[in-house]
């Protein structure tokens, strides 16, 4: 219970974090964040504190969504941060923002995640607007990488998931069936395949989606600093998430596996010559 309190809080923090420290938000966008703080607070308390798995994956294989968890936040609060400067430059606001700068100009190529994002933007956008969203777009896309390498290191570190004992498919993975039709590891190898594809092309497909429906729906201008923070963490973020749930499932495959040969190998050897 004390453990879910403590997520609900944090899930919370999150929400709040742009609508806190960007001034300039008004009573109506005030509530509002609120209400969808408390929503997602009341909803990961539920999911944590229940006994039956619900909705959220991996809840009893840490630090699978501990670290989806600090990634989004970091992206938050640094992109937060960067917007706060625009209204209260400070030397810590200025230094980040010349590092999302670095990294923005470092990988805006052509065809690049990046380039999209920029390109995505009105054509009558002023460049000093165009240079906001590269900034937040390259220090989002960084700590995206970063926080897949981390879980990467830590999975061939320490062995996730095995390290934390045994590992219950049915509670980590609550919207996988084991009992529908197929084997159970092609299905987790063939999801694993599709969630790496996913996470692989969606920082190109949703600015060539996005440019694409702006002819119907209007063009996307990103001026309002909220909108541009959370459009931008949820260009990095997703595509990160699909990444490491695409690995977790292939790791989770790969144990199944293992399982069986090491099995079959104790029958083979029991059975009498």
């Amino acid at each position: 219970m004390t453990g879910a309190l403590v997520r609900a809080v944090l899930v919370m923090v999150l929400i709040a974090t742009p609508s806190t420290l960007l001034p300039g938000s008004g009573v109506d966008s005030t509530q509002i964040v609120a209400l969808i703080a408390l929503f997602g607070g009341g909803l990961t308390f539920v999911e944590y504190s229940a006994t039956y798995p619900g909705l959220i994956e991996f809840r009893y294989a840490p630090p699978f969504n501990r670290i989806r968890y600090l990634s989004l936040f970091l992206t938050v609060f640094v992109l937060t941060i960067i917007a706060r400067g625009n209204f209260d430059p400070t030397p810590m606001t200025m230094f980040i923002k010349a590092i999302g700068a670095v990294v923005g100009h470092a990988i805006d190529f052509p065809y690049s995640p990046v380039r999209l994002m920029t390109l995505m933007l009105s054509s009558s956008a002023p460049s000093t607007h165009v240079e906001q969203v590269r900034v937040a777009a390259g220090m989002a896309y960084l700590i995206s990488l970063v926080m897949l390498s981390v879980f990467v290191i830590a999975l061939k570190i320490f062995g996730w998931p095995a390290s934390n004992g045994t590992f219950n498919v049915w509670v980590n993975l609550p919207t996988f069936d084991p009992t529908i039709g197929g084997d159970v590891v092609a299905r987790l190898e063939r999801d694993a395949r599709v969630n790496l594809a996913l996470g692989f092309l969606l920082p190109f497909l949703v600015p060539a989606v996005v440019n694409a429906a702006s002819s119907s729906f209007g063009e996307v201008t990103l001026s309002t600093p909220q909108t541009l923070i959370w459009m931008v963490s949820a260009w990095a973020f997703l595509p990160a998430s699909l990444f490491m749930r695409g690995i977790a499932m292939r790791r989770v495959a790969d144990m199944i596996r293992e399982k069986r040969r090491q099995n079959d190998a104790l029958q083979s050897h029991m059975q009498p010559a």
